[in-house]
């Protein structure tokens, strides 16, 4: 059984009238190489006539991120070329690399007809022979996500990147990064077997789960030690996970803002290049 080190609560840290739960970072718990921020947005109701989503027009650099839209929609533009609507069940996966400009807002629809919204975006870190690689972005909708299921149909395991047993994720991971999102009926189970050198993300956005025996509620990231390989999930109600795991990449991290380096001069250099405009100009 691999270890649990520990379990932390996210943060509440709303954002204007968002509901938002901060898993990563927060006092706690910095980063779980290479897994490095896990921000919950909802679940909430937002009215017909709605501002949606505040994330205008901002730069990345140096880190991938993947939204998980569990409800509502996103859209999402960027200056590498990157132009769609993803709704519910669908993600997108976007590689900042050495730099762009995006902006993830509501849809024109959504902000006019309003409606819930549960949205969760995680960052995975690139190691430094990556850093400056070309950017680029993925969205996919809920049916072009394949999925595993086990446990006699209790249990769906919607594979984004890596393998599920023979199925394979549609997004190509530059670091080996395997990532799914797990959805469980109530009584359902499930198991894993995870090399012990490997990190896992564990998070339960929705109900509550035994894991290797210890109750995990919502809003609880599982911090595991690497010790021992097999997960078992068992879900007290009705649960959904985000569920994942990778080789840490043991480098430094240093962040600010938008950008996620390896060294400070590295951080100066973003923001000189951005303000050179070499992360593209927004045309929104």
């Amino acid at each position: 059984m691999r270890k649990i080190k520990k379990k932390h609560k996210a943060a509440y840290a709303p954002m204007d009238d968002l509901v938002t739960y901060r898993a990563m970072p927060t006092r706690e718990v910095e980063y779980i190489d290479p897994f490095l921020f896990l921000n919950h947005h909802g679940p909430q109701v937002y009215k017909p006539g709605n501002r949606g989503l505040p994330f205008g027009p901002h730069p990345h650099r140096g880190f991938e991120t993947l939204t998980f839209i569990l409800d509502g929609d996103i859209m999402h533009q960027d200056t590498g070329g990157g132009k769609d609507v993803i709704e519910a069940g669908g993600v997108q996966w976007m590689t900042a690399g050495s730099g762009l400009i995006h902006a993830e807002v509501s849809s024109e629809k959504f902000k006019k007809e309003g409606g819930p919204l549960e949205i969760l975006q995680l960052w995975f870190n690139l190691p430094a022979k990556y850093k400056m690689t070309a950017p680029k972005y993925v969205g996919l909708q809920k049916d072009q996500i394949p999925t595993a299921k086990e446990d006699d149909g209790k249990v769906k395991v919607n594979v984004i990147s890596g393998n599920w047993g023979d199925i394979k994720g549609p997004i190509p991971s530059l670091s080996d990064i395997h990532m799914t999102s797990i959805e469980l009926q109530g009584g359902g189970r499930l198991t894993a077997s995870i090399a012990a050198e490997r990190n896992i993300f564990f998070y339960v956005v929705r109900g509550t789960v035994k894991v290797n025996g210890e109750t995990a509620e919502k809003l609880t990231l599982v911090e595991f030690a690497n010790e021992g390989e097999k997960i078992e999930v068992e879900a007290q109600e009705n649960s959904y996970i985000l569920f994942g795991h990778a080789q840490p990449f043991n480098e430094p991290v240093v962040s600010h803002g938008p950008f996620v380096m390896n060294t400070e001069q590295e951080i100066q250099e973003a923001f000189r290049d951005y303000q050179l405009g070499k992360m593209g100009r927004w045309e929104g």
